[in-house]
């Protein structure tokens, strides 16, 4: 997978029928919407497809390895494709998982080709959001990545509404160290006040001291 700031949606098929791949393309075509075609999930995961918003249009059933294994691998590597299933041979069953591991529809041959063209507007507009989201929390990230392991365990305890002297007895170090630790992780973090510093950690995921400890979303 090679990453790429590309405002042009692209839309990855996998289906092991080539009319199916075929008729898919057509549809899409004729909307203006760009695909990619793979005739089994081997093909796809094998190659250095361009990571550019959009989704994966998934047959449920194919020889060598099946759209929820597909989904699965997806999930390992990290890569938040959003996924449309399609399939001739669906259960509710069938649905219910892949709609729990995040598939965004889940669509039973036949079916209509507005269906079809619903269900991937609809993904590749929660992926145009992943990635806006994803774009705007990377500068807090590399901010967050800056704490000394002192100052992240300042910043745990600060958000669990310590104060200064109570975070000393806790770590063992001096009330001047923890206000050293405190305002220099404020201005890494470039919050102002403490409000502005539990609204950043809410939106990078990190849990105050007693729960989860400190983390990175």
């Amino acid at each position: 997978m090679t990453p790429r700031d590309d405002a042009e949606p692209t839309v990855i098929v996998i289906d092991d029928d080539a009319s199916v791949r075929a008729a898919i393309e057509d549809l899409l075509g004729s909307v203006g919407l760009r695909t990619l075609l793979y005739a089994s999930p081997e093909e796809f995961l094998r190659s250095d497809w361009l990571d550019s918003p959009g989704c994966l249009v998934l047959d449920v059933r194919m020889p060598e390895m099946s759209g929820l294994d597909v989904q699965r691998e997806l999930a390992r590597l990290r890569i938040p494709l959003p996924v449309v299933f399609i399939t001739a041979h669906g259960d509710i069953g069938m649905s219910v998982r892949a709609m729990k591991a995040g598939a965004t529809d889940f669509l039973t041959k036949p079916f209509r080709d507005q269906d079809l063209l619903d269900a991937i507007h609809e993904a590749i507009r929660r992926d145009r959001q992943r990635r806006s989201e994803k774009a705007a929390l990377d500068p807090l990230r590399r901010r967050l990545a800056t704490l000394t392991p002192g100052e992240r365990s300042v910043l745990a305890r600060v958000l669990s509404g310590l104060l200064n002297k109570q975070i000393a007895a806790e770590l063992g170090v001096s009330e001047v160290t923890v206000k050293v630790r405190r305002a220099s992780l404020m201005r890494k973090l470039n919050a102002d006040s403490l409000p502005a510093l539990v609204q950043i950690a809410g939106r990078l995921g990190i849990a105050a001291a007693g729960t989860e400890g400190i983390r990175r979303s």
